[in-house]
């Protein structure tokens, strides 16, 4: 009886203990192959253990990650899973359902990603090219900060054959090269002296083996090439041209692990817009920690001053600019307004405002504006006893 109480007490925690996939994925019940598969992805490359060399936690998780999506992705083991629980799956398991459960999380991985997925493990692993992407980032992302969103077209291992080229998983040996994926060529140079090279294979293109039947998703190829979307935080004034690097996010292939995806931020080119003093957020232009904004002014402001106007920044908040009455403005003259420049990546503090005046002269003049004019600079020339010749 007091057995029996035990028993009833420590099932209630031993279920408690037991291992939830789902959790482990960070993933709801109803998830499907696709949620499971980026799931995975993330979380494999997060506990990789050589990106967490000597870190036994991260390396434990790697293996309770492929462990879950092993389990959930076959729909069989899934399905007893969801209705007998991780113990019902370790006897489905030993009772000969998928494999007998003995699996190396770093086969799985090699799967997604290609290569011998370790550095210890197996043969190596031999790395891909790097690939480096201009991304176009507007002026007020870099002022603001923010997600944004962009997508890059890349080879991808094909998901319907697990990248083996194959529909059905099985190859055969070349009987070209007999699997050797290379075969040896001889070459008559003159009568009696042969040369002998070595080519590859034509037939298995190097590979020594052939697909008798091939994936109806890549033809073969076990790759293919599709668009992949990525967030990327853009901080308030990071600098143009940063690069951001996305770990194994390059080409992948089964035959090496995917190089690094490297982002460089680009602000966006001037020209590009329709109108070529107008980029994103009326006029602004950035100048290290500075900014640069050209105001354009009428002859008779620039002359006889008395006007003010409202400048909208990049974060929507204004500024005020202006002169008095009989304050004159110069062409290319340039106020320098503290404070309202960019911030400052990741200290406190912004650089300053430079408001550059361009002011626009009338293309040309009525008769009798023109006389008005004359007479008024005549009026002034002899009160101040100015020559005509020393006015420029």
């Amino acid at each position: 009886m007091l057995f029996l109480q035990l028993l009833l007490f420590l099932l209630p925690l031993l279920a408690l203990a037991a291992p939830d996939f789902y959790k482990i994925l960070g993933v709801d019940r109803k998830a499907s192959d696709r949620e499971l598969k980026k799931a995975y992805k993330q979380l494999s490359k997060k506990y990789h253990p050589d990106k967490n060399p000597e870190n036994e936690e991260a390396h434990q998780k790697f293996i309770d990650v492929a462990e879950a999506y092993e389990a959930l992705s076959n729909e069989e083991s899934r399905r007893v899973y969801d209705k007998y629980g991780y113990d019902g799956y370790k006897q489905h398991q030993q009772g000969g359902g998928q494999g007998g459960g003995h699996h190396d999380p770093f086969d799985l991985f090699s799967r997604f990603f290609g290569g011998g997925g370790h550095a210890g493990h197996g043969h190596g692993q031999r790395r891909g090219h790097n690939m480096e992407v201009k991304v176009s980032i507007p002026l007020k992302d870099f002022y603001n900060g923010n997600r944004v969103e962009f997508a890059v077209t890349k080879q991808q291992i094909c998901e319907e054959c697990e990248g083996s080229g194959s529909s059905d998983g099985h190859t055969e040996r070349c009987d070209q090269c007999n699997g050797r994926g290379v075969r040896i060529i001889k070459q008559m140079l003159a009568p009696g002296i042969f040369q002998q090279m070595q080519a590859v294979c034509d037939k298995c293109q190097g590979k020594g083996s052939k697909i008798t039947n091939p994936c109806p998703v890549c033809h073969g190829a076990r790759v293919v090439k599709k668009p992949v979307t990525h967030w990327l935080e853009v901080d308030k004034g990071v600098p143009n041209g940063m690069r951001v690097n996305f770990e194994n996010e390059a080409d992948e292939s089964p035959d090496w692990v995917a190089g690094d995806l490297i982002i460089q931020l680009d602000e966006r080119n001037p020209a590009e817009s329709p109108n070529d003093e107008h980029l994103d957020g009326w006029w602004f232009r950035r100048r290290g920690r500075d900014l640069v904004h050209k105001e354009v002014l009428s002859l008779r402001e620039a002359l006889l001053g008395d006007w003010s106007r409202n400048l909208t920044h990049l974060d929507g908040h204004e500024v005020k600019l202006g002169r008095k009455k009989g304050q004159v403005v110069q062409p290319g003259h340039v106020d320098v307004i503290k404070g309202e420049g960019m911030p400052v990546w990741q200290e406190d503090g912004h650089g300053d405002l430079l408001v550059e005046y361009t002011v626009v002269l009338p293309d040309q003049m009525q008769s009798g504006m023109r006389k008005d004019i004359e007479a008024i600079f005549e009026k002034w020339r002899q009160k101040v006893g100015v020559n005509p010749k020393d006015e420029l």
